[in-house]
């Protein structure tokens, strides 16, 4: 999939996933309507029940979301109405999502503040993720680099 941004904006660091990522879905509207997605709602309704965001605002990140392929649109069947279902690249933020999550759980509450737990399907809370090396070896932020990669050559064979 093509991946773009809207006429006149420009990528914030075009070689970095992670700014990609962030231009994409990184602001705090898009990645809650990502989130309540993922747990169900498929609607305008839905989302702005569930989250309490201005409709202006809504409309804007729920086309922004169909335009960068995260979100399908699709006419209800009652013809009136639109749903909205994650597409596999919005399906493919879920290990984000859980990561948020996590890192949410020891940093952005007190020790005994409520907070929701995403449970696995026997209703277990997930276990904490953590990036593994080629070997299966835990990784951290002293034990792994980013290698910058060159533009490539549109004339290059292959």
């Amino acid at each position: 999939m093509d991946v773009t941004l809207a006429a006149g904006s420009a990528w914030t660091d075009p070689a970095c996933p992670v700014a990609r990522a962030v231009d994409l879905v990184g602001d705090r509207w898009s990645l809650l309507i990502v989130r309540d997605a993922m747990d169900g709602a498929t609607t305008f309704t839905e989302f702005h029940q569930r989250l309490g965001i201005a409709r202006n605002i809504l409309t804007d990140r729920l086309r922004r979301l169909v335009e960068h392929g995260i979100l399908d649109r699709r006419a209800a069947a009652d013809g009136r109405r639109h749903t909205y279902r994650l597409t596999e690249a919005g399906q493919d933020l879920f290990t984000a999502v859980v990561a948020l999550r996590q890192w949410g759980e020891r940093h952005a509450f007190a020790p005994d503040e409520p907070h929701s737990v995403l449970l696995d399907g026997q209703g277990r809370e997930l276990p904490r993720l953590h990036p593994l090396g080629q070997d299966g070896a835990p990784l951290s932020v002293e034990t792994s680099r980013v290698r910058k990669t060159a533009p490539s050559d549109p004339g290059a064979a292959g």
